[in-house]
């Protein structure tokens, strides 16, 4: 997966998301380029088709990937126009950027369907991700026993980063873990083997099996009513404060109804 813009026209065969996105437009219409978070990506993916549907001919869009910081990074650089971001703002995070959010997720401990767990504590969670726990047979609840294979994110993915601070808190996560750049890859790994564990976002469960998690099931009904302890926030990063068609999509994103409507089928809305 490329994690950069190449002279911002990354078609969607590179970028794995617009194919078909936006209809030909003539030259002049103004370009919103995105790159970042996978988790943001699916979202992102299915509010440019319903802008673009809605305000014909105003605005073309291309969306890249590559993880969190690498949107943060390309959108302070100038590199794109917004950078898709599954993780809070940090100290160490560019200058002059600013934070837009528009919607929250859940994050799922997700296992192969021939294991699954009914529920996992934060202290199980902990202690499996972190490597004291390496075997099923010591994780309450395990239909298997063997070796635990444990599959994450790399360092530049918001869900990683988001992971780290709801369920290990203090705990660090484990040098052992296979670390996959994207949310897809995650699910795959998982799905393809019977010892593995991992976490996704809430859009990516399908063919793996999400677990509870403190007792209340990882699904999008607990996660809109608060319920489930694992939600984190979805953001669209600007250089600076939003203007022109940047800041008119955005507050599409943030205060239409039809918008709104489109985030609440899979993702937490704002309202």
């Amino acid at each position: 997966m490329t994690t950069r813009l190449r002279r911002l026209g990354v078609c969607a065969a590179s970028a794995g998301v617009l194919a078909a996105v936006v209809p030909s437009m003539a030259q002049a219409t103004p370009v919103i380029t995105m790159s970042g978070s996978t988790s943001v990506a699916p979202l992102a993916t299915l509010l440019a088709k319903a802008y673009v549907k809605s305000h014909p001919g105003k605005v073309k869009f291309k969306l890249a990937q590559g993880g969190s910081d690498v949107g943060v990074a390309d959108v302070a650089a100038g590199r794109v126009t917004i950078g898709n971001s599954s993780r809070d703002p940090k100290s160490s995070d560019p200058s002059g950027i600013f934070f837009n959010k528009i919607a929250r997720d859940a994050i799922c401990l997700v296992t192969n369907p021939g294991n699954p767990l009914a529920n996992l504590s934060q202290e199980t969670i902990q202690s499996i991700f972190a490597g004291d726990v390496r075997d099923w047979s010591q994780v309450p609840g395990a239909g298997i026993t063997g070796t635990i294979d444990l599959v994450g994110r790399t360092a530049a993915s918001g869900t990683q980063d988001a992971f780290q601070k709801i369920f290990m808190g203090s705990k660090t996560v484990t040098s052992s873990i296979a670390a996959k750049a994207s949310n897809g890859l995650v699910q795959q790994a998982v799905q393809s083997d019977k010892n593995a564990i991992g976490y996704v976002s809430l859009d990516f469960i399908g063919g793996v099996t999400p677990a509870g998690y403190n007792g209340v099931a990882c699904n999008l009904r607990n996660a809109k009513s608060g319920e489930y302890g694992g939600v984190r926030n979805f953001w669209m990063v600007t250089r600076g404060r939003a203007t022109g068609v940047v800041q008119s999509f955005i507050a599409w994103v943030q205060n239409n109804a039809k918008a709104q409507a489109i985030v609440g089928k899979h993702w937490v809305p704002l309202k």
